[in-house]
């Protein structure tokens, strides 16, 4: 420990937040980032999560020299890419077990050899607007090996975009005072102007109370051992994986109970047939759209309120015809030559490749340029069967 601790300051007791709370502070928190000091604005995102600790290091410059190895590789591409970094505080097992009981304590030492602790980093990236995986997961290594505790790594780009990353670390087999770096778990390039709502879930998911809980009904000590644990549950990736799906599956039958599709007598098609391939396209157009081949845009909604004569997001179905059978139908099913809107005659009354519902549509011209980028797919899953 270094020195002798002041008394600890009661401080008052914290109501638990609903998600709805927690989701808007989040929002609100990573929007701040965007208009100030990163320093601060990180530990604020922080505190928002539950983290708060007066266990800092002094007089700090941001000098990015002080977290690396120059002489590695990786110490390298940090030296070259970061623009500052800064300790935020250091969370030990001391506040985790209080914070369990509702009250945070307020200390002031930092001590750089408790390794029952997390240690939570700032950084500022200057060279690029985006960054591979791997970039993020060689500098989150190469952090956590200037430390002998955990690191929570948070990075921001020129274009707005947080990253955090955590590294697993374990004990050494052979020696007890040796940790070994294991893998690298980040929750990749948030936008912070304007959230997914998976990243405010994982977010949320992160947050102190609720990985608290999830310590208490996994029976977990309330320490950073279990805390540890449960970063590491929140962040598994099979594990998001199966929320998604459990989600996923929980929409799916409320949706067929819900829906009604008109149907053909003489070729009817169960609900559940339609709904699994909405999904099945919904999934395939969410994976190009990351890749860039569909905008953004078309899945922003203030983008579609300007687009769409009628837009009703309760009541309304314009965005389902207008946006999505567009999208479907007459661009991924369309080559992109031959993209039009209907004439509405004769000739081309049954082609499902053109695009339709131009009445519902405020802006045509805006409405072929968020079209424009995505490529002709040739595979059947986007055929008019509906």
């Amino acid at each position: 420990m270094v020195g002798d601790r002041p008394p600890r300051r009661e401080q008052h007791r914290v109501e638990p937040m609903t998600d709805g709370d927690l989701r808007r502070q989040i929002r609100e928190a990573l929007e701040a980032i965007t208009r100030g000091n990163f320093e601060d604005t990180a530990k604020n995102l922080l505190n928002v999560l539950g983290y708060e600790s007066d266990r800092t290091l002094p007089e700090q410059t941001g000098e990015v020299g002080y977290f690396v190895d120059s002489n590695t590789k990786s110490g390298q591409l940090f030296l070259k890419n970061a623009r500052s970094a800064y300790v935020l505080f250091q969370v030990t097992d001391t506040e985790i077990g209080v914070a369990g009981q509702g009250i945070l304590p307020s200390e002031t030492d930092f001590n750089d050899g408790n390794s029952k602790s997390f240690l939570f980093v700032a950084v500022e990236m200057e060279t690029k607007d985006t960054y591979p995986r791997g970039v993020y997961a060689e500098l989150a290594r190469e952090i956590n090996k200037r430390f002998p505790i955990p690191v929570v790594v948070l990075f921001k780009t020129n274009s707005n975009l947080l990253t955090l990353a955590f590294v697993y670390r374990r004990q050494h087999k052979l020696n007890r005072d040796r940790d070994v770096l294991g893998s690298v778990h980040l929750v990749r390039e948030i936008n912070i102007k304007n959230t997914h709502r998976a990243h405010l879930d994982i977010l949320a998911d992160l947050s102190l109370e609720i990985r608290l809980i999830w310590i208490g009904n996994n029976g977990k000590p309330h320490n950073f051992d279990g805390l540890l644990l449960a970063w590491l549950d929140a962040l598994d990736t099979e594990e998001l994986n199966r929320k998604f799906y459990r989600e996923l599956f929980i929409w799916f039958e409320k949706a067929v109970k819900e829906c009604r599709f008109p149907n053909d007598r003489a070729r009817a098609i169960p609900g559940e047939e339609h709904i699994i391939r909405l999904i099945t396209r919904l999934l395939f157009v969410w994976f190009i759209k990351e890749m860039g081949l569909v905008s953004n845009r078309l899945f922003e909604e203030t983008e579609v309120e300007a687009l769409l004569k009628n837009y009703n997001r309760v009541n309304g179905d314009s965005y389902y015809r207008a946006i999505l059978q567009n999208l479907f139908f007459a661009t991924l099913n369309a080559e992109i030559g031959q993209r039009r809107f209907s004439g509405q005659n004769y000739d081309d009354h049954r082609n499902p490749t053109l695009y339709r519902y131009k009445e519902e549509i405020a802006d045509t011209k805006r409405f072929l340029e968020l079209f424009a980028q995505t490529p002709f797919i040739n595979g059947g899953l986007f055929d008019s069967l509906d």
